[in-house]
């Protein structure tokens, strides 16, 4: 087995996220955020995480905006200008009261506040706006770490054209689709957990790749990773993650 040299970068996914498993057990849920905001990421970095993952796709008018489904609110994020999404998530919401941190943040307003305080994991959902994510890196430049994630092979393939010196992760949760890794000009590999062996962080290990473990939502897991010697776990719950393998670095 892998022998832990240090402890691994913890992560929340998508900020801290809700789930539908029973998971989360010191806050009631109405307590939670919503994922994918900075009120959630604002509540990782509280409870001492090292930064969070949270995903990327853009509106009709080409702005950046963290949303992990293709439809917002019953909108869909690709046909829909910004402002238009903002004003439908207070038509549709059941409560009216949504504090600007809890709407849906843009690339821009995110890089601002976190840069300088977070590792970033930013995981681009579509493609098509490279440049655009490129360009918002190079006026925010995260301080403290930051990957550039996706499934999608081209994607990857784009930013490592735009700028070979950015570093780059293969997400993947299927076993047929973990082979890519080799072919792909990626620093990372994200398995989704069930993927995930000891022998398998050995040899990404050995291949000179960081290996970043997502959605690890158990005490078990967490610390079996944490001895496999894996450099990132990404979790729905923060406050386990923490509480387990120990807060901020």
């Amino acid at each position: 087995m892998g022998e832990q040299s240090k402890r691994p970068l913890l992560l929340g996914h998508r900020g801290q996220r809700h789930t539908r498993r029973k998971i989360i057990r010191y806050f009631q849920p109405q307590t939670i955020p919503p994922d994918n905001t900075i009120a959630a990421f604002e509540l990782t970095m509280q409870r001492g995480c090292d930064g969070f993952e949270f995903d990327v796709r853009y509106t009709h008018d080409r702005r950046g905006v963290i949303c992990h489904d293709p439809d917002y609110r019953g909108q869909n994020v690709a046909n829909t200008k910004y402002e238009a999404l903002l004003e439908g998530r207070r038509v549709r919401a059941k409560r009216t009261d949504y504090p600007p941190e809890e709407q849906i943040p843009c690339l821009e307003d995110v890089m601002a506040r976190f840069a300088e305080r977070a590792y970033l994991d930013i995981e681009v959902k579509i493609p098509g706006f490279e440049h655009e994510i490129v360009a918002a890196l190079r006026q925010h430049p995260p301080t403290k770490g930051f990957v550039v994630s996706s499934f999608l092979p081209a994607v990857l393939r784009r930013f490592y054209e735009l700028d070979p010196e950015l570093p780059l992760g293969y997400i993947f949760g299927d076993r047929k689709l973990m082979a890519e890794w080799r072919d792909l000009p990626v620093s990372v590999v994200i398995p989704n957990v069930k993927l995930a062996s000891d022998d398998l962080v050995q040899e990404w290990h050995a291949a000179e790749k960081q290996v970043f473990v997502w959605t690890v939502n158990r005490e078990s897991e967490m610390r079996r990773l944490g001895l496999w010697g894996v450099d990132a776990i990404i979790s729905d719950d923060t406050e386990l993650l923490v509480k387990v393998l120990g807060g901020s670095k």
